[in-house]
């Protein structure tokens, strides 16, 4: 799978989650994104109450980009309880008609004839891969999708489906605080089978949480800001993008500023000993 641009841009909080941008701002914040370099956008069916992907893609219409110049990625998967599909239990359904409406109800939505990567959004214990695997080969036959990938999937999980349709991402939790994809085999598995990594949540909880954890890391970042002429977000962005699976971090924010400086990450390359003091600050003790 080819990434064209390595900060991807999460777009679950520009709808009625979150900052409930107009089509005149989802155009103006499409744009923007574009202007700078990132060119990926991140989407779910179940964003907004099933809302975020047709506002976005009103606002792609009315913002004069050209498809072939931006790379959409969404997922469907999770039946939410509440909301306008009103299911009497929070649930995972991945039948092959299912897959297929999905996809089609994410095609109107964007307002395109294609869907770059596509993913199963949470992993559910009643998967059947044959079935997966016959939605996903006729999608792609169509064009409808050209990646097919996988989200919060383990290794067992993704060896499982792997066997009976090529895997291209798979998209994790993954941060300096919650580096569990490190530790259980995930990255490197992705590495090993060339499955492109993305992480959602790639801040983790530093900025949100005040624990003896994120006091360490806190401490260690600020003497690293002034060593790397940069602010703290980037180089926990930075510490994800040194790690050899070439994890492509999902950015949720919707703040400009922050857009531009997360694209900065880029520039940083961690020495391997600093890289290390950060794991060793978030773990709270030396590797072994």
């Amino acid at each position: 799978m080819k990434i064209a641009s390595k900060i991807i841009i999460g777009c679950m909080s520009w709808g009625s989650w979150g900052k409930q941008f107009s089509t005149k701002e989802q155009a103006e914040m499409i744009r923007f994104c574009v202007d700078n370099g990132n060119t990926i956008f991140d989407h779910a069916d179940i964003y907004g109450d099933y809302t975020t992907e047709a506002d976005f893609g009103k606002g792609l219409a009315e913002s004069g980009i050209q498809r072939k110049n931006i790379q959409l990625i969404s997922k469907c998967g999770i039946q939410l309880h509440a909301g306008i599909r009103k299911n009497v239990v929070k649930h995972y359904q991945y039948d092959k008609k299912y897959i297929i409406d999905s996809v089609e109800q994410s095609l109107k939505n964007l307002k395109t004839g294609y869907i770059d990567t596509y993913l199963l959004h949470r992993p559910s214990p009643l998967i059947q891969p044959d079935e997966i695997a016959e939605a996903i080969t006729t999608l792609k036959d169509s064009g409808k999708i050209l990646n097919f990938g996988v989200s919060n999937f383990t290794p067992t999980q993704v060896n499982l489906l792997s066997e009976k349709i090529n895997i291209s991402a798979n998209q994790v939790e993954f941060s300096l605080t919650n580096p569990v994809a490190m530790n259980n085999g995930s990255l490197d598995l992705m590495l090993q089978k060339n499955i492109q990594p993305m992480s959602w949540s790639p801040l983790g909880s530093v900025f949100r949480e005040e624990n003896e954890q994120t006091k360490r890391i806190k401490k260690v970042l600020k003497e690293m800001s002034e060593k790397y002429a940069v602010s703290s977000d980037v180089l926990l962005l930075s510490w994800i993008l040194k790690h050899p699976a070439k994890i492509s971090p999902v950015i949720g924010t919707t703040n400009k500023e922050r857009i531009l400086n997360a694209n900065k990450a880029l520039e940083i390359n961690l020495e391997t000993k600093d890289w290390f003091l950060l794991l060793e600050a978030s773990n709270g003790y030396e590797v072994a």
